[in-house]
């Protein structure tokens, strides 16, 4: 039995909240590799589903200044973002209606710009009584110096710092989990760099999988 620990996010007892993953908003990042930061927030989209947690995606100034949301990101989560003008999403009322409507206190959340745009619902969302888990490598700030201010500015209030494979990892935590299992192998091998080719390598030449690729290796000996 897998322990419920207070301390612990459980698929039934968060909810997602990924905010402005917008080109725009990606130009003036510099704290991530921008490759990585789209890779961990995909990851983290196709976490959310398959552990069925709900997800609400919001975008600022869509038209006007930030452009669409990822495409990547918009074919994982198939929904309609809620659309801004303020810095701060909790100043929506149609957001803060629907995490209400969740009935969920566990919010992790990532977003773009780490000092404004998480930084901002964060702070508010923690004096509504929710607890906090900012996805540190699926946001990413205007600076190094802008991120790291703004993460410790949150901890201090109390929210926590996650990476996205920590999250798909608390949330399956037994492997007897077998309902998951495959999926969160799957994402491992997608999204995980050298945890992911390990996964391959074991699965291959250890367990004797069939490869998983379309086009698989072909060992042809040399004369």
């Amino acid at each position: 039995m897998t322990f419920k620990a207070k301390a612990l996010i459980n698929p039934d007892d968060c909810l997602l909240i990924l905010i402005d993953h917008q080109p725009q908003m990606s130009f003036g990042v510099t704290s991530i590799d921008r490759q990585y930061l789209k890779n961990n927030v995909v990851a983290l989209a196709k976490t959310a589903k398959l552990f069925k947690i709900p997800t609400i995606l919001t975008a600022v100034e869509t038209e006007s200044f930030s452009g669409y949301i990822w495409p990547e990101l918009l074919d994982v989560v198939r929904q309609d973002p809620i659309e801004r003008t303020s810095m701060n999403s909790w100043d929506s009322e149609t957001l803060v209606a629907a995490v209400k409507a969740s009935g969920r206190k566990k919010l992790i959340i990532a977003a773009l710009w780490t000092e404004a745009c998480l930084l901002f619902p964060t702070l508010s969302a923690i004096e509504d009584g929710y607890e906090i888990y900012m996805v540190t490598d699926a946001s990413g700030g205007t600076s190094p110096e802008s991120h790291d201010a703004a993460v410790r500015r949150m901890e201090a209030a109390g929210a926590h710092s996650m990476t996205a494979v920590t999250v798909l990892l608390e949330l399956q935590r037994d492997w007897a989990r077998r309902e998951t299992y495959d999926g969160v192998m799957a994402i491992v091998r997608e999204h995980f760099g050298a945890y992911g080719m390990g996964v391959d390598y074991a699965y291959t030449h250890v367990h004797k999988a069939p490869q998983r690729g379309a086009f698989p290796h072909k060992v042809i000996s040399t004369p």
